[in-house]
């Protein structure tokens, strides 16, 4: 089984060819990061014009890396949220079109399902029920994940999500877009010597924006006396132990096994090291995705994809007559 599937949710244009659920044959990824980079993050409009631009070449591209041609697919995959609307948009109408003119069926896909699903391609072996800790740019969420289309969300954040407490600090700090990165570059040299705050609930709930004012309060009064590489180890380490230890503690109590980590933030080295230490100590077992599949990708999306086609048993569903109205929906929640 054969599928295209498209991701344009935010400032990353890409086309992957599956086969079944795992195996890809082209994964192309048409980044605008530098194009963004000189306004400090990604703007809406422009993002959704490259989309418009780029998206029958990356289409092209994927095909004939793949050595497939329009006739050998069965299904066309796409990401519908969450995301910019405009660019989610740009994907949801190429993928209605090329699903209408070949006459196959349309598979609708939930971009953070995607994210979990990364780990599917880089971990053979890897089968539900597991724990995902989502870390990116909008989600800090713990998901139990009991089946391949069955998700259930333990916790999530009460305010700023993890990726967006980088990007801020980042800012803060004076480092270029984006933000995740240049911090734990930065933070490379630097040692925790600052005292932040952690936020702490009765349940495994995370909140980031009161660590996120501390750094900035503390860049403003010490001036050009803060050690920036000191703040950003700091920021680093106290953002990546609270992750691990709600993660750590949900396991514990609801008697579950497996961890994944999953998304944009799941490419910090710290928080890779640091999550399969703790989950060694507790005699867990933990995946962790390739590098190439935490930031946004078609493949990961290829992957969920294909298992929402072939578990759902009513294939009608995916026609592509009943979904002409499929439409891009910006803050799509988990589940729907």
């Amino acid at each position: 089984m054969i599928g295209l599937v498209i991701e344009s949710s935010c400032d990353e244009t890409s086309v992957a060819i599956i086969k079944g659920g795992r195996e890809i044959l082209s994964n192309i990824v048409s980044s605008q990061i530098e194009i963004h980079k000189q306004f400090g993050g990604v703007v809406p409009e422009i993002a959704s014009r490259h989309h418009v631009t780029n998206i029958s070449y990356v289409v092209e591209e994927a095909l004939t890396e793949a050595n497939i041609t329009f006739d050998e697919l069965e299904y066309i995959g796409v990401t519908y949220g969450p995301g910019l609307v405009g660019a989610l948009l740009v994907g949801v109408s190429y993928a209605k079109s090329l699903a209408y003119a070949l006459n196959i069926p349309i598979v609708p896909v939930h971009h953070i399902e995607g994210h979990i699903a990364a780990n599917y391609i880089s971990h053979p072996d890897l089968k539900p029920p597991f724990l995902a800790l989502v870390v990116s740019g909008g989600h800090s969420h713990l998901i139990h994940v009991t089946e391949y289309t069955k998700l259930q969300i333990i916790a999530k954040t009460r305010d700023d999500a993890v990726g967006e407490a980088f990007d801020k600090v980042a800012r803060t700090l004076g480092l270029q877009y984006p933000g995740g990165p240049e911090v734990s570059k930065l933070a490379e040299s630097g040692k925790d010597t600052y005292k932040l705050p952690k936020s702490k609930f009765d349940n495994y709930d995370f909140s980031f924006s009161g660590i996120k004012t501390a750094v900035i309060n503390l860049v403003h009064k010490e001036g050009i006396n803060v050690r920036r590489e000191d703040m950003a180890k700091s920021f680093e380490v106290n953002v990546v132990e609270t992750l691990v230890e709600h993660t750590m503690n949900a396991m514990i109590d609801l008697n579950i096994d497996t961890v994944v980590l999953a998304g944009g933030v799941a490419a910090n080295t710290y928080l890779r090291k640091h999550l399969i230490s703790e989950a060694n100590r507790n005699n867990f077992k933990s995946y962790i995705p390739a590098l190439e599949y935490c930031t946004d990708n078609a493949a990961m999306i290829a992957s969920a994809a294909y298992y929402n086609y072939v578990s759902e048993k009513d294939k009608s569903k995916y026609d592509i007559l009943n979904n002409l109205d499929l439409n891009a929906k910006a803050n799509l929640k988990i589940g729907g």
